[in-house]
């Protein structure tokens, strides 16, 4: 018996980026003798061909079509929701398209989802194809970046780049929490399991991806920038958005805390001698 993985991807204007996200993932080594893959796709409002070209190189991927205003962590709500929707897969996978995996990657998650019987969240260690240094993955208790080291190991906090969700967990947390578009999400859904004590989060064992970091968030407390520069980042869905920031950090550590970084969040932006 074969497993079934949906492939839950989102992109806008990365047409490059994302032929070779599918490129790698479709050239995993003795995938088509043990999972069944379905990728759905959502094209949020792409003016680059990307759409066109996937088509051509990539006819059996699912192209979903996007209102331009979904950013990552809605785009995944949606490809989630409509992949869900078509059947009960055994994995979700996320995958970001500025995610290169390498060739034997999804074997290595399954593994990982085995070993743990199933019942836990994995999430994928990438480093830099030029230092080779962790880029995303999860994180410990102290909030540092967690290095493969031939084990599963527990954590707190997670980036989306590549996770593996075993249909037991989406059963029971259900889709990305649509009030974050673009960040949160993957930090929010790793906080719901590991606050419910039935599914735990660990990582893979060895990096499983080339993805190059992407500081572009917290450039809103970059003070090189002029300071409406710092400030519309600060409110984009690609900035520490303010408000959902607030909801995460609520649910996270409680009101009082939320609302006090709510305030020195908005001092740090302004540069009041609240640094980062």
């Amino acid at each position: 018996m074969k497993f079934s993985i949906a492939v839950l991807i989102t992109c806008h204007n990365r047409k490059g980026k994302t032929l070779q996200c599918l490129h790698a993932l479709f050239n995993q080594k003795g995938l088509s003798e043990s999972c069944l893959i379905d990728v759905f796709l959502v094209d949020d409002g792409c003016t680059d061909g990307t759409s066109e070209a996937i088509m051509q190189d990539f006819p059996q991927v699912n192209i979903i079509q996007g209102n331009g205003e979904l950013y990552w962590n809605r785009g995944m709500h949606l490809a989630w929701e409509t992949a869900a929707s078509v059947k009960d897969f055994d994995y979700y996978l996320w995958l970001n398209d500025d995610t290169f995996l390498f060739e034997n990657s999804i074997l290595e998650l399954i593994e990982c989802s085995i070993l743990s019987f199933n019942n836990s969240i994995i999430c994928g260690i990438t480093c830099s194809s030029i230092t080779e240094e962790v880029t995303y993955g999860g994180y410990d208790l102290k909030h540092q970046k967690i290095s493969p080291n031939s084990k599963l190991n527990s954590c707190t906090l997670m980036n989306g780049n590549v996770v593996m969700v075993p249909n037991y967990c989406y059963k029971i947390l259900g889709n990305l929490n649509k009030s974050f578009r673009h960040a949160l999400g993957d930090f929010d859904y790793c906080l719901r399991a590991n606050k419910l004590n039935k599914i735990n989060v660990f990582t893979s064992r060895i990096f499983v991806a080339n993805c190059e970091n992407n500081t572009l968030t917290l450039q809103c407390f970059n003070y090189n920038l002029p300071f409406f520069k710092r400030l519309s980042i600060f409110y984009s869905p690609l900035g520490l958005n303010p408000f959902e920031f607030f909801i995460y950090d609520k649910f996270e550590n409680g009101l009082i805390v939320a609302l006090k970084h709510f305030v020195t969040n908005h001092f740090k932006v302004i540069d009041f001698g609240v640094k980062k």
